[in-house]
């Protein structure tokens, strides 16, 4: 796949993406999917480069899988823990973006709890920036390994029915699921409690349902959310127990989907809230450690086609991160 062309010198987010990128993206994942099945699971296209993991808010989970992304791939992987930051010492946002850029990486991962936080630092860095998630707004490699889990479960993204349930007011991967599964075709409704329901609901095109069994019916994918109880101002819900009773996924609410519905969640699972055991753990059903498999893949996708436009674009002795910086 030497020929790929990938109009993007930074991942932000799923907005302004179209479709011929999104399948590239999820076309050279597949290969590697197929890698990391394998007993040995290192190669050396990016050997020489350097990614730096800048995490400011706390995930294990999505830097562990970029971090593998990385050295899979054979790059040098350096994680920056927010505890040790030089923002928590009064630095401001730019002047860490700066610092980093001076460092000359090859590819900044970036995580804030700010929505519009990992554009700013895109736009002052010469390097490319792939957005971990940023407040409210995106999380497009969490959209991306989804659709490439559906796509390899059902042979498509067109047409299906998509039911995104639970805390979507503050889900940034809600955002970027709705975003990419509009933009691939599929049909996407929302089903939450009205104060969990986002107040720009209308243009993002969905259809609302504030019960399970109407928002269910007959969907061939039910994508649970966590409730994000740290984002959260005020009691805007009653208590876990009665959120669980009414819009947590058990075996008698998912009689109202398809028979061979499957179910998501981005993880990490509140059991007992959002979702059941019995559910969670169904093995023809759930897919949720497939999404954490196939997310390691994705983000090797992105790294490689970013790094080969920084290399087409530059050269390979001018490229930042290599020679002296160009922009």
């Amino acid at each position: 796949m030497d020929d790929i062309v990938f109009p993007h010198q930074h991942i932000l987010g799923i907005e302004g993406m179209g479709p011929e990128a999104i399948t590239t993206i999820l076309d050279l994942s597949e290969s590697y999917v197929a890698l990391n099945r394998q007993r040995d699971k290192k190669r050396a296209d990016l050997r020489g480069r350097t990614v730096i993991n800048v995490f400011f808010e706390s995930s294990t989970r999505t830097r562990t899988s970029f971090e593998l992304a990385g050295k899979r791939l054979g790059a040098d992987v350096i994680n920056i823990a927010v505890e040790a930051s030089a923002i928590n010492k009064g630095e401001t946002l730019l002047d860490t973006a700066m610092t980093l850029n001076a460092m000359h990486p090859d590819v900044l991962v970036v995580r804030h709890p700010y929505s519009g936080a990992v554009q700013l630092i895109s736009e002052k860095v010469e390097c490319a920036v792939i957005n971990a998630g940023d407040g409210w707004h995106e999380h497009p490699t969490q959209a991306l390994l989804d659709a490439l889990t559906i796509r390899r479960r059902l042979g498509k993204l067109a047409g299906l029915n998509v039911a995104i349930c639970g805390d979507v007011a503050h889900s940034r991967v809600a955002r970027s699921n709705i975003l990419l599964l509009h933009t691939m075709g599929a049909f996407v409704r929302v089903v939450a409690p009205p104060t969990l329901v986002p107040a720009d609901a209308d243009r993002l095109g969905v259809d609302v349902y504030h019960d399970m069994a109407e928002g269910l019916k007959d969907v061939d994918i039910v994508m649970m959310l966590r409730i994000q109880t740290e984002r959260m101002k005020g009691g805007l819900i009653p208590s876990q127990r009665e959120y669980f009773r009414f819009y947590g996924l058990d075996v008698e609410k998912l009689k109202a989907a398809r028979s061979d519905a499957l179910i998501m969640h981005p993880g990490p699972m509140n059991r007992g809230i959002e979702i059941d055991s019995d559910v969670a753990d169904d093995i023809n059903r759930s897919v949720i450690p497939e999404q954490v498999e196939m997310g390691v893949a994705v983000r090797m996708a992105c790294l490689d086609l970013l790094t080969r436009n920084v290399i087409a674009n530059f050269g390979e002795d001018d490229a930042p991160g290599i020679g002296e910086g160009v922009r």
